[in-house]
């Protein structure tokens, strides 16, 4: 009777050890399915801040262009006292035009300098 119990054994041991196996693997592949999840879930929520930071940024660079030309508007009626509307605007635009190629060389310069050490 002894004999037969050691002999029922081995076989139990192998099933109930291939079992095992079968739910780690199963809960191993749940866990790693779950850390996917998560991660993806991880990067909707910055792309969602980032998404909401860039439409910030951009809604401010509207208004602050809107300020700009306003400011330009106002420089060009001042200079109307000191010459005619039409060498005002042409000044203005001019002197913009200017600080807008200095900026331009600059930001490519700087670029070209980044570009380089990568």
């Amino acid at each position: 009777m002894n004999n037969r119990a050691l002999n029922k054994e081995p076989a139990t041991q192998r099933e109930s050890f291939t079992e095992l196996l079968r739910q780690l693997a199963n809960n191993s592949a749940a866990v790693v399915r779950g850390e996917i999840d998560l991660v993806i879930q991880r990067i909707r929520e910055k792309l969602k801040d980032v998404r909401s930071g860039i439409l910030t940024v951009v809604t401010g660079a509207l208004i602050s262009f809107a300020a700009f030309m306003s400011l330009c508007a106002a420089l060009i009626i001042k200079l109307t006292s000191y010459m005619t509307p039409v060498m005002a605007a042409l000044v203005t635009g001019s002197a913009l035009a200017l600080i807008g190629v200095v900026v331009v060389f600059i930001g490519n310069k700087k670029l070209k300098k980044s570009l380089l050490k990568s």
